[in-house]
């Protein structure tokens, strides 16, 4: 289950056990910054546009373990609908690369917890949240669950993520199948695997000899 962050002032921050997803950290204050640094994180995966980046900048971007992978590219074609599943199935299958790619740079990140940001932490980080979940078995109602724990003025529902999974079965033939497919290699697979545990990552490790 996600354990919520509390990062001042990000809103929609949680572990997810060695995966910590986010909304903008450009919002953090310093007792933000002070919660953020004692996570440990090892790799931040930042999927706004080039634009975003600029106009809101990351305090972390000069920092060596941020990444700027976006989901969106300005010459992609305008999704003309209000409706975030068409949106998500629009991305997931036109796109196939850039979620194999923000993928493998979960995969191959140094020890550590990774975060994944966005703007708001809801659409761009929830489908890379998604697929990599997906994508070392949880099931999909755990998966949707997470989606949904969001708070009030990011609203998400969880028969939205059930129905794109669905489509990624139906069309992509499963996750594994689509990123796959897309250039994730078994041994990404295996470290996204050996990455994620039950443990989050802001939480001390039992003891030695611990039962």
């Amino acid at each position: 289950m996600p354990t919520p962050l509390t990062w001042p002032n990000c809103h929609n921050s949680r572990d997810l056990g060695g995966l910590i997803r986010s909304d903008n950290l450009d919002q953090l204050t310093p007792k933000g910054h002070a919660a953020f640094a004692a996570v440990g994180i090892s790799r931040i995966i930042d999927l706004r546009d080039v634009w975003e980046t600029e106009a809101f900048p990351s305090p972390y971007r000069a920092d060596p373990r941020w990444l700027n992978i976006p989901l969106n590219d300005p010459a992609d074609p305008a999704i003309d609908s209000d409706d975030l599943l068409v949106q998500y199935r629009t991305l997931i299958d036109n796109y196939p690369h850039r979620f194999a790619t923000a993928l493998t740079a979960i995969a191959e990140a140094p020890p550590g917890p990774v975060l994944v940001a966005c703007h708001a932490g809801r659409d761009r980080t929830g489908l890379v949240t998604a697929l990599t979940l997906a994508a070392i078995d949880v099931p999909a109602e755990a998966i949707a669950a997470d989606y949904a724990t969001a708070p009030p003025q990011f609203p998400a529902e969880a028969a939205t993520m059930r129905a794109l999974l669905t489509h990624v079965d139906l069309n992509h033939g499963g996750v594994v199948a689509y990123l796959r497919a897309a250039g994730l290699t078994p041994n990404h697979l295996a470290a996204l695997k050996n990455r994620l545990s039950a443990v989050p990552a802001h939480q001390p490790p039992p003891a030695a000899d611990a039962h």
